[in-house]
Formats: C-alpha cells, sequence, structure tokens
C-alpha cells in the first residue's frame, strides 16, 4: 500500500522546511452521507515529526480539522541527507508513517 503521507524538507542554513500532506477523510461526526446516516468520526487525533531521534514537532488534531491535512512549519538542526521521520494514528488506532531525506 502506498503511503498517505506527502512531504517536503529543505535545509537551508542552520533551519529545515517542512510541508506535509497527509491523505485521510477527517470526517467529523457531524455529517450525514446521501442516505442521511450520520458519517461516523474518524479523524487524525497525533502526528509527528522526527529528527534524529527527537520529535521536532507535534500535532494535537481534531474533528475541527479538514479532509487532506497540510502542515507547514521549520525547525533548527536538520542537514541535507538526514532523515525526518513522519507518523500518525488516528481515533480508530489506524495509523501510517514515513522516511524522508532532508534536501
Amino acid at each position: 500500500m502506498a503511503s498517505t503521507i506527502r512531504v517536503r524538507a529543505i535545509a537551508s542554513g542552520d533551519t529545515t522546511q517542512v510541508q506535509s500532506l497527509i491523505n485521510h477523510p477527517m470526517d467529523s461526526g457531524f455529517v450525514k452521507d446521501s442516505k442521511g446516516q450520520i458519517i461516523p468520526p474518524h479523524h487524525i487525533e497525533v502526528v509527528e515529526f522526527e529528527h534524529a531521534g527527537k520529535v521536532v514537532f507535534t500535532c494535537l488534531w481534531g474533528p475541527a480539522v479538514s479532509k487532506d491535512p497540510y502542515v507547514k512549519f521549520s525547525f533548527k538542526g536538520g542537514k541535507k541527507g538526514d532523515d525526518l521521520k513522519v507518523s500518525w494514528v488516528d481515533n480508530k488506532g489506524q495509523s501510517d508513517s514515513t522516511v524522508a531525506k532532508i534536501q
């Protein structure tokens, strides 16, 4: 199965800019389908970005985050060629992770 996470990390000086897009429905539990039935909640709760064994950014999300969420941030200490691990866990226990090289 292909990863649900797309990530780009670019080092510039001592700062690394990170952009990530996660493919996820992010259902709130308040929307009805075409038959009028409530679509159960299904949303990401935790997203973590790790560099050199340390968590550099954490997102704590709930049902208010939109479908296919996008994250952009920067951190200090990344170098070209280093690994950046991205992982998420949702409210149904599903998860995904990927590792990207910093460019």
